[in-house]
């Protein structure tokens, strides 16, 4: 059963890296065609690879040395050990994905039990062999903190998945990445691009993708050198894939009809025989034998010639055990599936001619008109042949002018036959897609009709709903600007709304919407720009300001009374006149003595401990004080704007001068502020929105 043929296998994979999977197929009935879509290069700078293989050979007591190598494919394996000077270290454990790997390393003389080889498990029942189920059993071997703080190195190509290498990182390794080759867009030749074409045409194929990026190269080199109908006969035809993240690639590319076979040789060609039995294979081969007229009967002539070969000597058998065979020939496809042995029919006996005796007996007079009616026959007959051929001629002429035009008029259905497929192709794809849109479309005309049926049901609700949301937006807004406003507006429009219904209950919420409209418009008017004016103006005055340890002081300069005329103040006073000039020179010295210093009153003993550096750091304080005074201004909240009000002022009042005037123009300005801003609060809604809550409770 082996030798028939199933169909043809296009294999992807880079050349030479299928042999093992083409024999298996070999064996199975396939026919293969090796189309590669993925070409393996070397990498143009091998030196960071060399050096990281260098570095394999480290003592083990290193603290630099390796922990882990971690090989990505069979060509990482195969480019890096042409790259290696040594045998592989026997302590060096090593990782691979799949067991293609393995034979690879086992090529190599890497393999168990002389080495420490990682792996995915074979022997589940759904083995995975990729990234993922690396990391697991990377993770099982050295346990969740075993590679922390290790250097590992991965050998992948140019390019590639990041995820183990995140993973890794993630788990505390010191991950190196090593590029040991580059996969490059092979171009086919044509001779494969004419096998493609006539696969396309209707042969049973199937096409094997072994990566992503073989996906993407062959989607790119279809619209190159495929037509638009064949393109749309290859998304159609069957695909085998090994991983499911391949078949993803695959189905976003905009092939369907895809195989997730697992890996392994012996996988695919499993899923490949599922995907082709023998008996449709055979039946494939029927209904191509069935399509082809001319085939079937340079079949069927053969057959007939085979098996028409005459068993008898006697040459007047011959004619009828040709008859029979014709009729065979003849009924052949109707019999096909009960074929009937080639027998020949019994002949009648022969039966004697002896004209010779007749002759005798009728005398010389039969044998006259024997001759003539042997010579009018033979005029008639040659007559007849004469026109027969003539006949024969112009039936030959005719049958080959209507041969001729029989072709042109094939050529012509056959151009446009082919037209119509390539139209009724493009109908079916926008038949398609307007199939698609049209089923959205009306899945969304069902939710609208369903969310209107339920808004509908209830014009009490509804209503009261939107009520509902235009208070919390005004609540909110009034809370957040201190719009009145915009506040009063929002309540006028949901009293409107209100108003064309009736119930007891939205009296109710009418009611309380009409408190808190008088509330509303009971509210004072707050200047708040100008307060946050005043509050600018004062922060832009904290610089100037002077501390109460850097309060100017004039020069000293020693001053004195003009001293009086000591005889004549000894004359009144009957003192004598060395008194009066003792008086006058002590009082003298004492005065300019008292004009040399200068004695001030500070109650804060801190605003002299305060440093010329430090000065800097009040001001700014002071300043933060009255910025989030000014932003609690903005937003109404006017617990925090006077705890900031009353900082601020203690601040200037405990650390600057409270002689100086600058000081006490920006002391005044936060008092205004500070008292203006008892009309600063704004009311609330809560008692509308409370009754719109007690409705929809059903209170």
């Amino acid at each position: 059963m082996a030798s028939e043929r199933r169909a043809t296998v296009v294999v992807t994979r880079p050349g030479g890296q299928s042999s093992a999977l083409l024999a298996l197929l070999a064996g199975a009935g396939f026919e293969t065609l090796e189309f590669p879509l993925i070409d393996i290069a070397p990498v143009a700078d091998d030196a960071p690879l060399r050096a990281a293989l260098d570095e394999l050979f480290l003592p083990p007591e290193a603290p630099g040395r390796y922990a882990l190598v971690v090989f990505v494919s069979p060509n990482a394996i195969d480019h890096a050990f042409s790259r290696l000077g040594a045998p592989w270290p026997a302590d060096l454990p090593v990782a691979v994905v799949g067991p293609g790997s393995v034979s690879a390393l086992a090529r190599q003389g890497v393999h168990a039990p002389s080495h420490r080889v990682i792996s995915p498990s074979a022997e589940e029942m759904d083995p995975r062999f990729d990234s993922e189920a690396l990391f697991t059993a990377i993770e099982a071997q050295f346990g969740t903190t075993g590679l922390e703080g290790k250097r590992v190195l991965i050998v992948r190509g140019d390019g590639g998945r990041e995820w183990l290498a995140d993973r890794l990182a993630q788990a505390g390794a010191r991950v190196e990445k090593a590029a040991a080759y580059r996969r490059v867009l092979p171009e086919p030749s044509m001779q494969k691009w004419e096998h493609i074409h006539e696969l396309l045409a209707g042969q049973p194929h199937a096409w094997l993708l072994t990566s992503s990026e073989g996906v993407r190269n062959l989607d790119e080199l279809a619209h190159e050198h495929l037509t638009a109908d064949e393109i749309v006969l290859l998304k159609r035809a069957p695909f085998v894939c090994p991983h499911p993240r391949i078949a993803e690639a695959a189905r976003g590319a905009g092939f369907d009809r895809i195989t997730v076979s697992g890996a392994g040789d012996e996988r695919i060609a499993h899923a490949l025989e599922a995907l082709f039995p023998l008996e449709s294979a055979a039946a494939f081969a029927q209904a191509a034998v069935s399509r082809d007229p001319e085939a079937h009967a340079q079949a069927s002539a053969s057959s007939s010639i085979h098996s028409s070969a005459p068993t008898d000597a006697n040459p007047a058998t011959a004619p009828a055990h040709q008859t029979a065979q014709s009729r065979m020939t003849d009924s052949n496809d109707s019999k096909k599936a009960s074929p009937q042995p080639n027998v020949t029919p019994p002949l009648p006996p022969n039966t004697p001619f002896t004209p010779f005796e007749q002759q005798k007996r009728r005398g010389g007079a039969g044998i006259v008109v024997l001759w003539l009616v042997v010579v009018i026959l033979a005029v008639a007959a040659g007559a007849g042949a004469f026109f027969l051929n003539r006949k024969f001629d112009r039936t030959d002429a005719q049958l080959s002018q209507r041969l001729a035009q029989s072709d042109e008029q094939n050529a012509d259905l056959r151009a446009k036959a082919d037209q119509a497929a390539s139209a009724t192709g493009a109908l079916n794809t926008q038949l398609i897609q307007l199939q698609g849109k049209l089923a959205d479309a009306e899945a969304h005309s069902q939710a609208l009709q369903q969310q209107y049926q339920d808004l509908a049901s209830n014009r009490d609700d509804w209503t009261v709903a939107e009520v509902e949301q235009i208070l919390s937006s005004a609540s909110q807004q009034l809370q957040l600007t201190g719009n009145v406003q915009l506040a009063l507006f929002a309540l006028q429009s949901a009293d409107t709304r209100l108003a064309a219904t009736n119930g007891p209950q939205v009296v109710a919420i009418r009611k309380a919407i009409a408190q808190d409209m008088d509330k509303l418009k009971a509210t004072p008017t707050t200047d708040l720009t100008g307060l946050a004016i005043k509050l600018d103006t004062a922060i832009d005055q904290i610089d100037q300001l002077p501390l109460s340890g850097e309060a100017p002081i004039a020069r000293a300069r020693a001053q004195t009374a003009e001293p009086g005329n000591s005889a004549s103040i000894a004359a009144a006073t009957g003192e004598p006149r060395w008194k009066v000039l003792w008086r006058q020179i002590t009082s003298g010295i004492g005065q300019q003595l008292s004009s040399l210093v200068s004695v001030r009153r500070i109650d804060n003993a801190d605003a002299m401990l305060t440093s010329p550096d430090q000065g800097y750091f009040v001001r700014e304080n002071v300043k933060l004080r009255l910025l989030s005074a000014r932003l609690s201004l903005l937003s109404r909240s006017e617990p925090a704007l006077k705890s900031d009000l009353h900082a601020a002022d203690a601040a200037l009042g405990r650390y600057f001068d409270a002689s100086s005037k600058k000081v006490q123009a920006v002391r005044d300005l936060v008092k205004q502020v500070d008292q203006a801003s008892l009309a600063v609060a704004v009311p609330n809604l809560n008692a509308s929105l409370a009754a719109v809550h007690q409705f929809k409770r059903g209170g």
